[in-house]
């Protein structure tokens, strides 16, 4: 299977639609209140946040979402994996393997130091993801949240 990734650029907003559709889809999300297009416009024109997808027979099969953040005790950067999915049939491919390398290569090029995401511990198929990407190491972590 032939597939291409690419990072979408701020005029790209009827992909990120199809981006964020997809992440609808596959992780369930029920009462979902899609944001506006202006929301949307602005994210995509945000320098620090970056969506990449792939593509068999120009569909999007398979996407993720970044954040870059500029720690103050680093030269470098760090990318936030925020969201990453692949359409339930295109699942099991190596599609999102096939992300990750492609992220992870595109931050080596931009003077990223780390890449990072976050699993639910209960969530064993992101986990088991996670871990056949072989990452550099893991760590168990508490995270809070405090809604406002």
């Amino acid at each position: 299977m032939n597939i291409s990734t690419t990072i979408l650029g701020t005029n790209n907003i009827n992909e990120f639609v199809e981006v964020i559709n997809l992440f609808e889809d596959v992780f369930e999300m029920e009462n979902f209140t899609f944001p506006s297009t202006q929301t949307l416009q602005s994210t995509l024109a945000n320098p620090n946040f970056l969506v990449m997808v792939a593509r068999h027979d120009e569909v999007i099969v398979g996407a993720l979402t970044v954040y870059v953040l500029s720690p103050y005790y680093s030269e470098k950067a760090y990318a936030y994996i925020f969201d990453l999915a692949v359409r339930r049939e295109y699942q099991r491919k190596g599609i999102g393997k096939q992300l990750i390398r492609a992220l992870n290569e595109y931050c080596r090029a931009n003077n990223v130091e780390e890449v990072f995401v976050q699993a639910d511990v209960v969530d064993d198929y992101a986990l088991d993801f996670y871990r056949s990407t072989k990452p550099t190491g893991e760590e168990q972590v508490i995270h809070f949240t405090y809604a406002l």
